[in-house]
């Protein structure tokens, strides 16, 4: 069996031809590749470009390069990397702390267990915590006793029999000494 060397080199001629193929289509996807990964990792147009140029001088080596230089997170992982940091930092912040030692509490708890400072009142009637400073409780409508039951607002004078004869006993008189 003799080997025709004109088979043989039409053989070598396509194997190079699919190899150089292979390799211009490996260093078109490699730039490519780098074009899309540097812009999920930055924003600066200046390193979109010198990374992407990095890879059309070099090739291979310039693609190694461009790997370990890269930012390590894309601008994705970055964000929610924050929106993560931000929301552990809330959950933080929003505990309530104690007014007295600064520490944190729960928000059912009545007293302070470290420096023993009320905290929250429970309602005589039905028993739900509430704020110190409120004078009626939120749930069931039943004021704090010693309490008046009427608000802040204008206190009514009753007038008289006989200005309400006058008056036709339309209006009672306000108080004008406020």
């Amino acid at each position: 069996m003799t080997f025709d060397p004109a088979l043989l080199n039409t053989f070598m001629l396509i194997l190079t031809g699919f190899g150089g193929a292979f390799l211009a289509a490996l260093w078109i996807a490699l730039v490519v590749w780098t074009n899309r990964d540097i812009r999920k990792r930055a924003r600066d147009p200046l390193v979109h470009i010198l990374a992407t140029v990095l890879v059309i001088l070099l090739n291979l080596p310039g693609v190694l390069v461009y790997l370990i230089l890269r930012p390590q997170y894309s601008l994705e992982e970055e964000y929610q990397r924050t929106l993560e940091e931000e929301a552990l930092l809330q959950a933080i912040e929003d505990q309530a702390l104690c007014p007295g030692c600064e520490r944190r509490i729960k928000d059912d708890w009545q007293i302070c267990p470290t420096c023993q400072t009320k905290l929250k009142k429970a309602c005589l009637k039905c028993g739900k915590l509430m704020e110190l400073a409120w004078n009626i409780c939120p749930f069931c409508g039943t004021p704090v006793p010693g309490v008046r039951k009427e608000g802040p607002a204008e206190e009514k004078v009753q007038a008289s029999p006989e200005e309400q004869a006058e008056d036709g006993g339309r209006k009672p008189k306000r108080d004008s000494s406020k």
